[in-house]
């Protein structure tokens, strides 16, 4: 699969093989879904907590006798009918992260490059560096290549790019090994630097 190589400034630099087995797949959602929902379970805080009956700060001390008083009979105010009482069956913190196999995850990213290659939402660049790190410089060069929600992946992310992209709104940039599912999907433009293919040709092979 060829695909053209352009420079950040929209001038020409050749063109680049791309691996049919990463770039050239059908794309199926079953398999995509299934990676998002992992991704999206493993980063969800799960810190909602509750207090339980045991764990409620009130005193033990019965609250009046247990007979002839015409009441329910109640042995503490820590019980879940009172106000400040503690609650039944609430959340508790908890991971909500589940199990996926290495080679189901591999299989998920490899989908969602074919996915933007096929939608041709794809775009090589020749390299993603910057001499000086100028937000106002780069945020004018994503206007004109109509980039505005986009991911640049790259094989080591260039310092001075980083920090000028890191203040726009609608930009993202990752290494190569933080390359994911989730994120290549939310954008609707991925860009990868040819050093940026060549690491994960390596590292999806």
């Amino acid at each position: 699969m060829k695909l053209d190589v352009i420079k950040l400034d929209g001038g020409k630099a050749g063109t680049i093989d791309l691996d049919e087995a990463l770039f050239g797949l059908e794309p199926r959602a079953d398999i995509l879904h299934r990676v998002v929902r992992w991704q999206r379970a493993k980063s969800q805080a799960g810190t909602h907590s509750v207090l339980t009956r045991a764990e409620v700060s009130y005193s033990t001390k019965k609250i009046y006798k247990q007979k002839g008083t015409g009441g329910a009979r109640h042995g503490s105010k820590k019980a879940p009918i009172f106000r400040h009482g503690g609650v039944v069956k609430g959340p508790i913190a908890r991971s909500h992260a589940h199990d996926l196999p290495k080679k189901f995850r591999a299989l998920g990213l490899r989908h969602a490059l074919s996915a933007k290659a096929k939608a041709g939402e794809l775009v090589i660049l020749d390299a993603a560096t910057m001499a000086d790190a100028k937000t106002g410089l780069l945020a004018k060069t994503l206007q004109e290549r109509g980039w505005k929600r986009v991911l640049i992946i790259d094989g080591t992310v260039d310092a001075n790019f980083a920090l000028a992209a890191r203040n726009i709104e609608g930009i993202d940039v990752l290494p190569t090994m933080g390359a994911n599912v989730y994120d290549i999907l939310k954008r609707d433009t991925l860009v990868i630097t040819k050093a940026g293919v060549e690491a994960l040709e390596a590292r999806l092979k």
